[in-house]
């Protein structure tokens, strides 16, 4: 695809072509970057016979032949890669890294853009002669009919500072996904994964996100949730940092607000396509295992750590477990609210 920037044989793998890969590797794509887009046969088949079209909530829309989306099925695509951006779920992390290892060049850049707190560690574990960076994507992008890939929340992609990412600055800027390179990244995961607490909130609503954070009794589900994590995280001496417009600390309490007084302070968190979904609320609706383990579930593990219990975080990932295994029962916010204080 042409673009305005000179790509100079600087090759991107995305690995993990599922929403969030294909987006920004499609994005990549279409500003001009040498991209490759690594992951299973299924999302291959639809690229080839449908394209990528790329939409937001401003209005966007941007489609890709699928001849000019370059993917491939096999890890060995990750060889010439000089930057490999990881988008495979929290649980195939350390496959990633046996398969990066394996087949990628020494010299690469890593960044991982996967949620959760703990993917970096197993990747930098694993891949000890690499290069690896922690990034955070705070967007949310939605998969629909006609292989549309629907960016629907904003924010910009946060990475770890580091002098290697200077060359693909320019990169990113170019396809609208500039990079806000931040110190003292483990703060900037803990602040997200408060955030990815309603994850789990928002497939057992079965609504849409923004529809299940206009109803007070879903957000006073979100709000025990977060507060317990934060007795947690206070516990564990951890600090985390600010994402959203509001600080982690009254992100409890405005969240309990009625309704009224909620649209009029916090309208910025209903600043969402009313189309966007969690992507557990996706991983659901296609059959797949969820993230619960690595969001809700690293709470409970690091409560259990502290000699302490996560009751509201444990109750919900069994929840979520439950509907793994086909057992979806769609709640209403305050049965949902009974069952996790209970």
């Amino acid at each position: 695809m042409a673009g305005d920037v000179q790509n100079d044989a600087m090759k991107i793998a995305v690995f993990g072509a599922g929403s969030i890969g294909v987006y920004i590797g499609a994005s990549l794509l279409a500003a001009g970057a040498d991209v490759v887009l690594v992951g299973r046969p299924r999302m291959g088949r639809q690229i080839a016979s449908q394209g990528v079209l790329l939409s937001d909530l401003e209005g966007r829309r941007q489609h890709l032949e699928g001849e000019h989306v370059p993917y491939q099925e096999s890890a060995a695509a990750l060889a010439e890669a000089d930057l490999i951006l990881v988008t495979v779920k929290s649980a195939d992390s350390a496959a990633a890294a046996s398969a990066i290892a394996e087949h990628a060049k020494p010299s690469a850049l890593i960044v991982s853009l996967q949620n959760g707190v703990g993917n970096v560690d197993t990747l930098r574990g694993l891949m000890p002669g690499w290069q690896v960076l922690a990034a955070m994507v705070p967007f949310n992008v939605v998969q629909m009919e006609g292989n549309r890939f629907h960016r629907a929340s904003g924010g910009e992609l946060m990475i770890e500072t580091c002098a290697a990412l200077e060359p693909w600055l320019a990169f990113f800027r170019q396809a609208h996904l500039p990079l806000q390179q931040c110190e003292d990244f483990a703060a900037i995961q803990w602040g997200k994964l408060l955030l990815n607490l309603n994850n789990a909130v928002n497939a057992l609503s079965g609504l849409a996100l923004k529809s299940q954070l206009s109803q007070r009794a879903y957000r006073r589900c979100l709000a025990l949730l977060i507060a317990e994590a934060l007795d947690v995280l206070r516990t564990a001496g951890i600090r985390p940092a600010r994402i959203a417009k509001v600080g982690p600390q009254l992100l409890p309490v405005i969240l309990r607000l009625p309704d009224v007084l909620f649209k009029r302070i916090a309208a910025t968190m209903l600043k969402i396509d009313p189309e966007a979904r969690s992507s557990m609320w996706q991983d659901l609706q296609a059959g797949r295992l969820t993230e619960v383990d690595y969001l809700n579930g690293a709470i409970v593990r690091l409560a259990e750590s502290l000699a302490r219990d996560a009751p509201a975080n444990r109750r919900v990932t069994t929840l979520i477990h439950a509907a793994e295994q086909g057992n979806l029962q769609l709640w209403s916010g305050a049965a949902l609210y009974r069952a996790l204080s209970d």
